[in-house]
C-alpha cells in the first residue's frame, strides 16, 4: 500500500498543478482507487470523487456504458474501460478519470475472462482516451486490485505528463 500511496501523492500534486480534477469509475478494484486518492496529501483540491460499478447493470445506468457493448464483449475489455472513463467524465466536472474493469478472483467472471485480466481507461477532456490490458498473475485478490489501482495512477499521471510537456 506504501506504493500506491506515494503514486496517489505524486498524481494528486500534478492535478493540482495543471488545474484538473480527477474522477475514478472502478469495477474490480471495488473503490480501492478512491480510497487511496481520498487519502492523499492535497486530495482535497483536486480529488472529485468516484463511481463503484460493480456489475454491468450498474455501468450501464451510472456511467452510459451502451448495454449492447456490455452484451457483446462483456465487461472486461478496452472498448468497456474507455466508456467508463468517458462516462465518469460526462458525469462529473473533474477534468481527468481513470476507469478500471477486471477480473480480481478468485474465479473467472461469468462471460469466462481469467482472474488477473483487467482493463483500465484513461479519458481527459478535448483528448482521445486511451485503454490498455493487463494480465496480472493469479497472485489473490488483494494483489491483484493493487496491481491494477498503481498501473491506473502511473497512467494517469503520465497523461498529466504528457499534456503538460505538450503545452
Amino acid at each position: 500500500m506504501e506504493e500506491l500511496r506515494k503514486l496517489a501523492d505524486a498524481l494528486i500534486k500534478r492535478a493540482k498543478e495543471a488545474g484538473l480534477g480527477i474522477v475514478t469509475a472502478e469495477s474490480c478494484t471495488a473503490g480501492l482507487m478512491c480510497q487511496v486518492l481520498s487519502d492523499a496529501e492535497g486530495a482535497g483540491q483536486a480529488f472529485h470523487g468516484g463511481f463503484v460499478t460493480y456489475t454491468k447493470e450498474h455501468k450501464s445506468c451510472a456511467l452510459g456504458v451502451p448495454e449492447m457493448l456490455l452484451h457483446e464483449k462483456g465487461a472486461v475489455c478496452g472498448e468497456v474501460a474507455r466508456a467508463m472513463a468517458e462516462g465518469a467524465l460526462k458525469h462529473s466536472k473533474a477534468g481527468i478519470s481513470a476507469a478500471i474493469t477486471g477480473v480480481a478472483g478468485p474465479e473467472p467472471d461469468e462471460d469466462g475472462n481469467p482472474v488477473g485480466r483487467v482493463c483500465i481507461g484513461i479519458a481527459r477532456r478535448g483528448l482521445p482516451t486511451s485503454e490498455f490490458e493487463r494480465h496480472y498473475p493469479d497472485v489473490g485478490r488483494d494483489a491483484i486490485r493493487q496491481r491494477a489501482v498503481a498501473d491506473a495512477l502511473k497512467a494517469m499521471t503520465e497523461a498529466l505528463a504528457s499534456v503538460s510537456a505538450a503545452a
